[in-house]
Order: structure tokens, then sequence, then C-alpha cells
């Protein structure tokens, strides 16, 4: 299944990532471009995407499950590190900084792509879709309650709550996962003239996400390699060995199995960067942290299917 699958990664991400490095040193795109790509994504592509798969949806025992699988990881690594916070007695900034580094990865913006290059068929692209609007939304809410819990020190908890609502009922990703849930849920089906341009807008995703890693590398300031290498491994070891027992524990078997592993190993989120400038959250580390996860995804991503494979 994965014979060449290293080939069919390893090289159009390589290129996109390339092109897109290649049109910010040559002046084709300024600094603050990658902004209009990230907008564009975050609005349109990507909320597109998720509205027709889910609405698409047929939501069975089977999906039910497929879905309970994704999300299990995620809690499972959260109550590890506060089990380890209560042993350790380590600060609790640093806790913050463990749980957003282990599970606030790219699945959209890489994992989709990674997945819709790896197994090139419309099963595996619905697989990779439902499985990054589920958890997605999972680690979203954990994060943004993360991020505004570290800046407690200038707001009360209860305003903190306030704007960890505020800003989810602002997402446009969690949003189109909603509509298309109840779309597929009351059985309402897209009228065609309207699914086919969102089916078009989704299909742009792959290849914007990953021209636009490229653009974001460049030109960054990099610091705290160490620290944010040891960071990396949380989502190249940590939670894709905790997917990988937990999709046994469901009886995942083939692509289910695959997609969920490589979803919990994708790479740290690009938007970290935005959010660690709005947030004040170790500005000096996550950029580091975003660079030597994304240029890695494409070895240690093809390590983990190999390991699936045998």
């Amino acid at each position: 299944m994965t014979d060449n699958a290293f080939v069919r990664t390893i090289i159009p991400i390589a290129l996109l990532i390339g092109a897109g490095f290649l049109s910010r040193k040559m002046g084709f795109l300024k600094h603050g471009d990658e902004r209009v790509l990230s907008a564009y994504l975050y609005y349109f592509a990507l909320p597109a995407l998720f509205l027709v798969n889910m609405a698409e949806l047929d939501f069975n025992e089977e999906v039910i499950r497929y879905m309970a699988a994704g999300v299990t990881p995620v809690f499972v690594a959260l109550i590890l590190l506060v089990t380890l916070y209560f042993i350790l007695r380590f600060s609790k900034n640093t806790l913050y900084l463990l749980i957003i580094s282990t599970i606030f990865g790219s699945l959209a913006f890489f994992g989709i792509p990674f997945i819709m290059f790896a197994f090139p068929t419309r099963e595996a692209e619905h697989l990779a879709t439902l499985a990054s609007a589920t958890i997605s939304t999972v680690i979203v809410i954990i994060s943004i309650t993360v991020l505004e819990l570290y800046k407690l020190g200038e707001v009360t908890l209860g305003e903190g709550l306030k704007l960890v609502a505020r800003r989810l009922s602002r997402n446009p990703l969690i949003a189109s996962i909603l509509l298309g849930t109840l779309l597929s849920l009351s059985g309402i089906e897209i009228p065609a003239p309207l699914s086919a341009p969102l089916h078009m807008l989704g299909g742009t995703t792959a290849t914007v996400a990953i021209f636009m890693l490229g653009v974001f590398l460049y030109g960054r300031k990099y610091t705290n390699i160490a620290l944010a290498f040891g960071l990396s491994l949380l989502r190249v070891l940590f939670l894709p060995t905790i997917a990988f027992l937990t999709t046994t524990f469901f009886r995942m078997a083939g692509v289910e199995k695959y997609t969920l592993v490589l979803m919990h190993g994708t790479p740290t989120a690009i938007s970290m960067i935005v959010l660690s400038e709005r947030y004040n959250f170790f500005k000096e580390t996550v950029p580091s942290l975003i660079l030597l996860s994304s240029m890695g995804a494409g070895l240690y991503l093809n390590l983990w299917l190999f390991v699936l494979n045998r």
C-alpha cells in the first residue's frame, strides 16, 4: 500500500515548500503576503472542504468509532502531561508549552495534503478530512483555553473563559464543521450549483497550504533550537505512539489506522506563530519548533508509514 508513498509525499511537498520559499527570496511575494494565503485557507478553502465532506458523511457506528479513536489520543496525552506536572512539580508555563507542543498540530494545512499525496483516493481524502475536522475541533478548544490561562496574570478567570467562548464562536472552521454535520444529520443535500464551487475551493487546500509553509519559513529568526528539537519529539514520537496504541484498541486497520496515526504526527501548526505573538507565548521558541517539525515531517511521517506497513 505504501511502496511509493515516499515518492508521492516527499517530492511534491519539497517542491511546493521550495516554491513558496523561493517566492519570498526572489521577491515575488513580500513580507506579510503570507497573511493573504493564510486568510484564503482559513476563511474559504478549509471551510469549504470541511463543509462538503461533513455534509456528505453518513454518521453510522463505524464513523463514530473512527471519530472517537481520533480524539482519544489528545485526551490521553493531556492526562499524562498533567500527571507529570503534579509528580515533577515543574512550572505551569512549562506545562502549557508541553500541552501546546503536543496537541497543536497542522492537521488541516499539512495533514490533509500529506494523506492525499500518500493515498490519492477519495476514501483517503474523506478520512483525512473527517479526522482533521474531529481532532481540530478538540485541539482548538483546548489550545485557546490553555493560551488564555497563560494570560490569566492579566485577566480574571471569568474574563478568560468569555474570551475563549467568543473566539470559538467566530472560528470559521468550527462553524463549517458544525454546519456540515447538521446538513448530514438532517439529510439535506447541498445543491449542485453550490456543491461544485465548494468542492473546487476545498480542492485547492493541499497545494496552497504546503506552498504557504515555504512562504512562512522564509526570513524568520530561529533560536532555542535544542529546546525546540526536544519539544518536536512530542509530535514525532509521543503523540503518534499514543495514537498507534489507541487505534489498535479501537480495532482500526488499513487507511483508517494510517490516517489517524499520521494526523497525530503532523508538524506544529503554522498558525502557532500568530498565536505566540498575540499571547506573548514563548515567541523565541515557537518558530524554531515549527521549522524543525515541518522540515523533518516528510521523513518521519514516512518512517511511521513504514512502521505501520510492517
